[in-house]
């Protein structure tokens, strides 16, 4: 598996856990190491909001109410007006969140007992209610405090995590707040990344506070941040002396009678990003459609296996799905494709084909694409089940069907089930029809290039949101199409 530089390390919150004790010790004080989270929490917001002179600061008990009692003092010498509202009661607090609601009261700063009649009149908010340690869903009097602050539709700075959200799956159980700014410490968590929570953590920043993660070797990381930069270490420029030959010859088996734009989107999508050669075994129906739009793509028309053997033969990878029904004409499709032992890209119907046909199936040299709802089919549970836990969905759809598999939707994981990745890009307006189609043609285009399953899928993940991104800057979310992706990937393929 190719191995790419700049990592950004995820952790789940027991490992974030083991890694502040580890550090603590180490620095034998670990109120240092809160009054820097606590630092870090007030500069971002001072940069973010420079021009607010009045706080709330709503605290719960342990670590994370301790950092928004540092934020509290440390706005109270810098002259604003801040008020306090504690959900635990002073005295109750222990260890280090004690030391730090002591500096606040140090400051002048005394704390109200949070009711329910509060008014939060601060122009930000900060939540330090709950941190990654909270499990469940939120408990009284910390869900009428969260309701009160998304009420309240002020700015929200969350510290380490937007109370109500799980770090590390993403999900929220009841309600969550909804910041516009989250800044997490010390290890970065998939929770934030991925799943419903990217509906209310806003902006993420990540604060090592001076540690590096990744020295302590013992405490593995359970995936990993994509970072854009590996697009220019994955795809080198080519060598004058290259030829057609040497960038793949991918062979796309879609669109049965009357689902010809799913073959087209995914074919164009091969050719955009590099792919040497393109072939497209349609329906017979759609390919003078094909040959007028791309004259540049070998397309035929097939009415079964005996037809599609010769394609099939030639090519060195399969893209396999994309409107190819539910009928014999699919079913004998994807028969003959997996029969070839080619490497190849299954997506849309080719899946739920695999769940109805080809159960018990496990392959090495084959990436799925699923989306929630064919990842449940796939696992035989529901959509709501795969989204309560996405991590935990794709790692497990990886060790039942093998190979690398791409979990769709917001913050996409990958797996081929030594690493995990997890895309940061993206945006809503990829909501729409044919922006599958789209990957599973950048990831087959990329599969005959690069020759390794999980790297073409890792980076093709990438290159279909950030071509989604760059669309959506250009001309905005709502209305972007698959087929506006196009011009983007081939930019960002020659990076």
């Amino acid at each position: 598996m190719a191995t790419l530089t700049a990592a950004h390390p995820l952790y789940l919150a027991e490992q974030v856990r083991e890694l502040e004790r580890r550090f603590i010790a180490a620095e034998s004080d670990g109120f240092a190491l809160m009054r820097r989270a606590g630092e870090a929490a007030y500069q971002l917001l001072r940069a973010r909001w420079p021009q607010a002179r009045r706080l709330c600061v709503l605290c719960g008990g342990g670590n994370n109410g301790g950092d928004g009692y540092v934020v509290a003092a440390l706005a109270a010498a810098d002259g604003l007006a801040v008020d306090l509202i504690a959900l635990k009661p002073v005295h109750s607090l222990a260890g280090d969140a004690r030391r730090a609601a002591e500096l606040a009261a140090e400051a002048g700063v005394e704390p109200v007992a949070w009711h329910d009649e509060l008014t939060l009149d601060g122009e930000v908010i900060v939540d330090a209610l709950l941190g990654t340690g909270a499990t469940g869903a939120p408990r009284e009097p910390f869900a009428a405090a969260i309701e009160q602050i998304n009420a309240a539709e002020r700015p929200v700075l969350a510290i380490d995590v937007p109370s109500g959200v799980d770090v590390d799956t993403g999900e929220i159980l009841a309600a969550a707040v909804n910041a516009a700014i989250t800044i997490t410490f010390i290890g970065d968590k998939p929770g934030l990344h991925t799943g419903a929570a990217l509906d209310v953590v806003g902006d993420v920043i990540h604060d090592a506070l001076g540690t590096r993660a990744l020295d302590v070797a013992d405490v593995r990381p359970v995936g990993w941040l994509q970072d854009r930069t590996w697009l220019r270490q994955a795809l080198p420029r080519r060598t004058p002396n290259s030829h057609k030959g040497a960038h793949g010859h991918v062979l796309v088996v879609a669109g049965a009678p009357g689902m010809g734009g799913a073959a087209l989107m995914t074919s164009e999508m091969v050719a955009r990003v590099g792919a040497g050669k393109v072939s497209l075994a349609t329906d017979a129906a759609h390919v003078a459609a094909s040959l007028t739009r791309f004259p540049e793509i070998m397309a035929r028309g097939v009415r079964g296996a005996p037809d599609l053997a010769p394609m099939i033969e030639a090519a060195n990878v399969i893209a396999v799905g994309p409107g190819i029904g539910s009928g014999a004409w699919g079913e004998a499709a994807l028969a003959s494709v997996l029969s070839a032992d080619k490497p190849c890209v299954v997506d849309a119907d080719g899946l739920n084909l695999l769940v109805k046909h080809w159960q018990g199936t496990r392959r090495d040299d084959w990436v799925l694409t699923p989306h929630p709802g064919e990842a449940a089919r796939l696992l035989d549970c529901s959509t709501a089940e795969v989204q309560r836990d996405r991590r935990g969905a794709v790692i497990a759809l990886q060790r039942r069907w093998g190979g690398t598999v791409v979990l769709k939707g917001a913050g996409t994981l990958i797996t081929d089930g030594e690493r995990l990745e997890l895309c940061p890009y993206g945006n809503p307006g990829m909501a729409s029809g044919g922006m599958g189609d789209a990957l599973t043609g950048i990831v087959a285009g990329l599969l005959g290039q690069l020759g390794e399953p999980d790297l073409a899928a890792r980076i093709g993940v990438m290159i279909h949101a950030l071509a989604a991104d760059a669309a959506a800057a250009d001309g905005g979310e709502r209305g972007l199409l698959a087929s506006d992706l196009a011009s983007y990937a081939r930019l960002l393929a020659n990076p």
